[in-house]
């Protein structure tokens, strides 16, 4: 691992200004997924900001949303009184994620910021667009039975690995950051990127910027919920498919709806498309196989992805039967 500078601000401006002027540095946290890229090689820091002394972690109601400080844990997020009356779905996500131990370390913000687990990405002996812009992807002949089906592009067919934000992008959060040209607020589904001609670019974020919260509008989806993830051992290990799936009921009509899917692109992926299709229709699993149907619209597989053609749709349904079933 290379040698770093490592710097531990108080303040929230001294943090952004460290980084503003310092194209090589990183904010530091939980550092549960930055380390391991320090360590492999991956990356090479100059410089590093831990933040762990700035006030980000409270959780609290506000003006009609939950605001989630950007330093909250991921575990005790997930076992928090608000976040578990108000938003379900998003403890529901979060517990699914990772292993306890990363969970009591991991930060929200940092959860959002973590990186593709493409094997080509983290192996430096093999050509990747995202890590070393220019030299190709290796996915796209070689090994990709865990990549994208949806929005890919030629330089990039990997995919974003967090739980955490398909439940937040299908619940319309917004997230909230900090930077040397003031706040500003990111809507979560404009938050990422999809690969493009850029693929080494995973968010939206600007050179300087500190994520500080993030904010979830209160909305009637307190019981029929469900984060479905489907994964190759119980435990520690990132989603093959997952869904995340948000009812409103008034009887077994569905009045609202909220759908996304984890594990099929290089972004947390909403399916607009689909919630519209289940509004105002009976929750049966008939009207979810419509959904499902709908939702895997202009998916396309490649040599060894063509499974995620089927459990797709299937993880869609399941994620519905057992949100209404809840």
């Amino acid at each position: 691992m290379n040698q770093f500078q490592y710097v531990r601000p108080t303040k929230q401006k001294a943090a952004i200004d460290a980084l503003a002027k310092d194209a090589n540095a990183q904010f530091i946290a939980g550092g549960t997924n930055l380390l391991d890229l320090m360590k492999r090689g991956v990356i090479a820091s100059q410089k590093l900001i831990d933040i762990n002394r700035l006030p980000l972690t409270k959780i609290e109601s506000q003006n009609g949303s939950l605001r989630i400080g950007a330093l909250a844990l991921n575990g005790p997020v997930a076992e928090d009184r608000l976040v578990l009356e108000r938003q379900p779905l998003l403890a529901q996500a979060l517990s699914a994620g990772a292993s306890a131990q990363l969970r009591n370390m991991a930060t929200v913000g940092g959860n959002m910021l973590q990186r593709t687990r493409c094997p080509y990405f983290y192996d430096t002996a093999m050509p990747c667009n995202k890590r070393e812009p220019g030299t190709g992807c290796g996915a796209l002949e070689g090994i990709n039975r865990m990549h994208a089906i949806f929005g890919f592009s030629d330089k990039c067919i990997a995919v974003h690995p967090s739980d955490m934000s398909v439940a937040l992008v299908a619940l319309d959060a917004t997230v909230l950051v900090s930077g040397p040209k003031g706040d500003r607020r990111i809507p979560f589904n404009d938050f990422h990127r999809l690969p493009g001609d850029t693929p080494q670019k995973d968010t939206n974020l600007e050179q300087g910027e500190l994520i500080t919260a993030v904010e979830i509008p209160d909305a009637p989806f307190t019981k029929h919920v469900s984060y479905y993830k489907v994964r190759e051992r119980a435990s520690y290990a990132f989603a093959l498919v997952s869904a995340a799936a948000a009812l409103e009921l008034d009887g077994t009509t569905i009045k609202s709806a909220r759908l996304a899917m984890g594990g099929v692109a290089h972004k947390p992926w909403r399916l607009t498309a689909a919630e519209q299709v289940l509004v105002g229709k009976p929750a049966t699993e008939e009207t979810f196989r419509q959904a499902a149907e709908v939702a895997m619209q202009g998916a396309k597989a490649f040599k060894h992805n063509a499974y995620k053609l089927k459990l797709g749709p299937n993880t869609i349904i399941q994620a519905l039967k057992t949100a209404a079933a809840a």
